[in-house]
């Protein structure tokens, strides 16, 4: 007990030091990981790289662990689904007062759109094309997470995604390399600050590394296999942006890779993530993701698996028990070396003197903090304005939307009340029966109770036709139909794929009803969703469509604030959606073929293309209406030919043309015409998001310099190449180019 009361008193002086000189004292910092490591045990040491769940949420095989005994016995270094002050601070008094060294615990969780305030999901947080908002949203979760004890999110997900067919394309911001890249940043400084000595911050995560959302066929966990050239120039990325903004930890993705599963992928862990990008930082292994290595056929039992972990570079086991039980074990049958465990434990350690655990274990778990964050007034108001700024206008034909406050609406189908699912997967500690606000609150706030003629109409998956006629009999009364349609949140997310993604259940045939019974009122289709879904038949039975993914906490009142014209929508798509299933996968960003489809005869015969469908998608990336209309004109290059020390400017004038106010997300983008790998159609790299009141112009600039046009060829080199390039600025992706410059 005197060596660890004495070891407390030494790393709470070298604490006070760490904060006061935050980064500019790494010697001190060493140091202090130098004294505790001398008095630890392998055990303890072991201990560290152990991660072990409350039982508050389980998002994966659960194994009944008595954890206490393990923390008392010094073998835990981090909780997960644990939070709350009280509990947090119980069990990190057991760790830090009744164990032989005292050192603290990490608390983690799945904060991921928002804690208690629960904002829109990434898919639709990135479809603002805000990065200030994804930061603040962030900022925001981490406020209210650290204030219930919690220390670190597996957060941010940046994993690529071109198939809706996946679940968790809703975790991501959507299909595009440069966005996820400005994203990223965005999400790990909202999350872990400018300082993460004080007690508001939280470790981010940056997952699932690598290659996770090509799962194929779009089936969670699946298989995943891609040359090099795709894994450096499309998935890797968004992963390097997260490490050069200072993101603390990283996660592995469930998937294998090329025949090897990441949990156990030296050349993405060790090779490219240390040695090449000079991560600093803890990785942590997915759910069981260590076990798996056994079922995935690359690992013959467990002592193997904890082996091959190991070996590639995880450094904490998630609630596997693999390392607990092996790993001292395979270190005394010499089938690896100490130093494999001292290099994961001294990144742990290093976390937690970073949070200031060492210098007070309670300093994140305040009740009376805890009080005066969670849902704060300016919390909610963020909320209600992501809400807002994150909702698709996808059709309006004859100005169906805005509504007038002075009309009846016909209010229909099983969301439109809905405060459970409206909070999306992953909702994180957020209130669902108590503080989200339903579509149907959000109308109240503009229209007086005689406005609202509300019917359900039909559940979201049960095939029940008795409350057609109800809704009918609404929708016959009223000046504007309101439906409100989707999917239930289990429907996406983790473990939530799905190979029909048409609206489900008799929703479809609820709409064809109401169009046939008032085949001339306007008819509003509002969606809550996951991922893009395939809306080719319901698209030309309504007038208009607003995407509001799952908005949150305060989603009513955000999609309400869009449907009555007080916010006028700006957000536009971060992901392609399909005429049907069978174009999956489909992007904007694809390669060309040897027989692409003439645009003077689309349906030439020997041609890349499908005999029942047209190759274009129902909605292309970057779309997005708005309440008004804005005008590009008079795009201009700086020079036409550019060298790779220079700088090209390039000018477009954007003018509103209609009656609304608004903003408009402007879209710069290239096509390099001939490299020495193929390169695709269109990329995007640049975008700016600028308010235009009716009638105003400005001008936008974009740069680009050679860096801009780097690109990993066949030989695994970052280069730029000499050539053409095609540029435009454009709404979205939907356009041809016109102007060309020369890099030479």
């Amino acid at each position: 007990m005197r060596t660890r009361h004495f070891l407390i008193a030494s790393l709470m002086f070298f604490g006070c030091l760490w904060s006061l000189g935050a980064q500019n004292a790494p010697s001190i910092y060493e140091a202090k990981i130098d004294s505790l490591m001398n008095l630890m045990t392998l055990e303890e040491k072991i201990g560290q790289t152990v991660m072990y769940g409350g039982g508050w949420a389980k998002t994966g095989p659960f194994v009944n662990t008595d954890f206490e005994k393990y923390i008392r016995e010094g073998n835990v270094g981090a909780m997960l689904n644990v939070y709350t002050a009280k509990a947090t601070r119980d069990l990190q008094k057991i760790a830090v007062e009744n164990t032989r060294l005292g050192i603290p615990l990490l608390f983690g969780y799945d904060v991921i759109h928002g804690h208690r305030t629960i904002f829109p999901i990434n898919l639709a947080l990135s479809g603002s094309w805000d990065p200030e908002l994804v930061e603040l949203t962030s900022r925001i979760a981490a406020e209210e997470a650290s204030a219930e004890g919690l220390h670190w999110t597996f957060a941010p997900m940046l994993d690529i995604a071109r198939d809706p067919r996946w679940g968790r394309i809703s975790e991501g911001a959507g299909e595009d390399v440069y966005l996820t890249n400005v994203l990223a940043k965005s999400y790990v400084k909202g999350f872990q600050g400018y300082d993460l000595s004080k007690n508001n911050t939280i470790l981010a995560c940056a997952k699932h590394f690598v290659g996770y959302g090509a799962a194929q066929a779009g089936r969670d966990y699946h298989t995943v296999s891609m040359g090099e050239d795709e894994l450096r120039n499309v998935y890797l990325p968004p992963f390097k942006a997260a490490v050069d903004a200072g993101v603390e930890t990283f996660m592995t993705a469930f998937n294998e890779l090329n025949g090897v599963p990441a949990t156990g992928n030296k050349f993405i862990f060790r090779d490219i993530l240390r040695n090449e990008w000079d991560f600093k930082g803890f990785v942590v292994s997915d759910y069981t993701a260590i076990n798996e290595l056994i079922p995935h056929g690359f690992a013959k039992d467990s002592i193997d698996a904890a082996r091959l972990a190991m070996l590639a570079g995880i450094d904490m086991d998630m609630m596997g028990h693999v390392y607990r039980k092996n790993l001292k074990k395979l270190i005394e049958d010499g089938a690896i070396s100490e130093d494999l465990v001292n290099e994961p434990c001294r990144k742990i350690l290093s976390a937690k003197f970073k949070l200031g655990l060492f210098d007070d274990p309670y300093r994140y778990s305040d009740e009376k903090r805890q009080q005066e964050i969670i849902y704060k007034p300016e919390f909610l108001k963020t909320a209600r304005d992501a809400a807002a700024a994150s909702s698709v206008l996808l059709k309006n034909d004859g100005n169906a939307l805005p509504l007038e406050k002075s009309a009846t609406v016909a209010l229909i189908g099983p969301l439109a009340k809905d405060e459970y699912h409206i909070n999306g997967n992953w909702g994180g500690a957020g209130d669902r029966k108590g503080k989200s606000v339903s579509i149907y609150e959000g109308l109240q706030e503009y229209l007086k109770e005689h406005g609202i003629l509300y019917a359900k109409g039909c559940d979201l998956e049960k095939d029940d036709e008795s409350g057609f006629q109800e809704a009918i009999d609404a929708a016959k009364k009223a000046d504007v139909v309101l439906l409100v349609m989707g999917e239930s949140y289990h429907m996406s997310g983790e473990a939530a794929s799905r190979t029909d993604i048409r609206i489900p259940g008799i929703q479809p045939k609820l709409i064809k009803k109401i169009r046939e019974a008032v085949p001339n009122k306007k008819i509003v289709m509002l969606l809550m969703n996951g991922r893009p879904l395939d809306l080719s038949e319901e698209i030309e039975q309504v007038d208009a469509v607003l995407e509001a993914w799952y908005p949150g906490t305060m989603g009513g009142s955000g999609v309400a604030d869009v449907l009555f014209g007080v916010y006028n929508p700006s957000a536009k798509l971060t992901v392609t959606f399909p005429r049907n299933v069978g174009q999956i996968p489909i992007y904007y960003n694809m390669k060309n073929t040897g027989r692409p489809i003439p645009e003077s005869n689309p349906k030439q015969d020997y041609k890349s293309n499908y005999i029942d469908s047209p190759n274009t998608p129902l909605f292309v990336f970057g779309h997005g209406l708005s309440y008004t209309s804005f005008k590009y004109s008079d795009l201009t290059l700086s020079s036409a030919h550019i060298g790779f020390n220079d700088t090209l400017t390039a000018t477009v004038s954007i003018t509103n043309t209609g009656n609304y106010d608004g903003h408009e997300v402007v879209q710069l983008y290239i096509h390099d015409k001939v490299g020495s790998i193929t390169r695709p159609v269109k990329e995007l790299k640049g975008f700016q998001k600028i308010f235009l009141k009716k009638g105003e112009t400005k001008i936008v600039r974009f740069k680009l310099s050679a860096e801009d046009l780097k690109f990993y060829n066949n030989k695994m080199e970052f280069v730029a190449e000499a050539g053409e390039f095609e540029i435009a600025i454009a709404p979205s992706s939907d356009f041809k180019f016109k102007h060309l410059f020369t890099l030479e």
